[in-house]
């Protein structure tokens, strides 16, 4: 049964005229109000997916629907349900921040009061009541990437795609944006589809992550889930005194990582540390594992299969 507030994909697929299968046959689902990851290097399929979920790009093959509606037969029930913060933002440098929500208001049919205090409230949330009267041309990249997150939350969607919203952004923006977006998910219910390449942000932000390589969902879980798959944690040790190397090794084998066995040990054979760490699985290893190869690793050139199809 389709969902209204979620996102199901069977077999989607998106092949471009001189290129490979951009999309090749991925099947997924993301529950109502679910923060859902999806990671992948440059052309492997992230902004092109997207694209198809949004509408603004026929798939090849296979069926997807988002929130309830067949992306191809019902594309503007789809675009009603949705809102959309994608990489290249629509903005007008010589119009402010707040002439922007009025315009985007507008467009959704809010009537003038309703734009007024829809604009207001959102330049509020994003962090740019200040700023609501400068023109935007003269705003830096997290404060446009702000913006853009507030224009698509205009007509309050049930569903948010965001396509790698903080890349270039300072760790300052992205923080910010992490924290709108977490809330969006647990205050508001709203469903977030989010690509990125931060592995960081991912861990942080997401409920789940897809991983994508060459077109294909390579792996499908919680980060933690992942994780657990390809190792538990570890702890390394350095005794105070190098006579105990063999006592503590010992001891580390024993407690099998549990890192407060292994301090309650140490304690009770008297053995001094100069340094303990602990080693935990990362996204980085997952991805690593499930690919071959870093997030970093050049792919396909997505970017200019996109220009050629939507020109």
């Amino acid at each position: 049964m389709s969902q209204p507030n979620g996102i199901e994909v069977d077999g989607l697929v998106r092949v471009f005229k001189k290129g490979p299968r951009a999309v090749d046959g991925i099947d997924l689902e993301v529950p109502p109000g679910e923060i859902y990851g999806f990671l992948g290097p440059n052309g492997a399929g992230k902004s092109t997916t997207v694209l198809m979920l949004t509408t603004l790009l026929p798939p090849t093959e296979g069926t997807a629907r988002v929130a309830g509606y067949d992306v191809v037969r019902e594309g503007a029930k789809v675009r009603i349900a949705i809102g959309a913060a994608l990489q290249d933002a629509a903005l007008d440098p010589f119009l402010t921040g707040r002439e922007h929500m009025r315009l985007q208001g507008g467009l959704h049919g809010l009537d003038r009061r309703e734009r007024e205090r829809r604009g207001d409230e959102l330049l509020e949330r994003v962090g740019l009541s200040e700023a609501a009267d400068r023109k935007v041309g003269g705003y830096s990249g997290g404060m446009k990437r702000r913006l853009d997150l507030g224009l698509a939350l205009v007509h309050r969607p049930r569903i948010l795609f965001l396509d790698e919203p903080t890349t270039g952004l300072d760790i300052q923006s992205r923080t910010a944006l992490w924290e709108e977006v977490s809330r969006l998910s647990k205050e508001d219910g709203a469903t977030v589809f989010l690509t990125t390449q931060y592995l960081e942000e991912a861990d942080v932000l997401a409920d789940r992550v897809g991983i994508i390589d060459h077109g294909k969902i390579v792996a499908e879980g919680t980060p933690a889930a992942l994780k657990a798959e390809i190792g538990h944690a570890h702890v390394e040790a350095q005794p105070a005194n190098e006579e105990d190397r063999g006592r503590l090794d010992a001891v580390l084998e024993r407690c099998d990582g549990d890192l407060t066995s292994i301090v309650r040990e140490l304690d009770r054979e008297g053995i001094r540390v100069a340094r303990l760490t602990v080693h935990e699985p990362s996204l980085d290893d997952v991805f690593l594992a499930k690919t071959g190869r870093s997030l970093e690793g050049a792919g396909d050139d997505e970017d200019e299969l996109l220009e050629e199809a939507l020109a």
